[in-house]
């Protein structure tokens, strides 16, 4: 059985994004679907603010998957909310 390493939050880390709120289920899919180089979630789904939490080494490919989303998606560097 293939076993993927566990990081610990604390080591991982996090970027957010307002997104339009109509993609945040697809950004997931797609960001989720490369396992085990992000995990998002929903900050404030009314205003489309996304967390995503990067395990140490993957921050180039996340750069990288979002870039290509940018292409098609609105999707912006935000503020961590107060």
């Amino acid at each position: 059985m293939l076993r993927t390493p566990t990081v610990s939050p604390v080591e991982c880390l996090t970027q957010y994004y307002r997104v339009d709120r109509r993609e945040i289920a697809y950004i997931k899919f797609v960001i989720e679907s490369y396992d085990g180089v992000g995990l998002l979630s929903t900050v404030e789904p009314q205003s489309g603010l996304i967390v995503i939490r990067i395990p140490p080494g993957c921050e180039e490919v996340i750069d990288d998957i979002i870039s290509d989303l940018k292409k098609t998606i609105l999707i912006e560097p935000a503020a961590q909310p107060s």
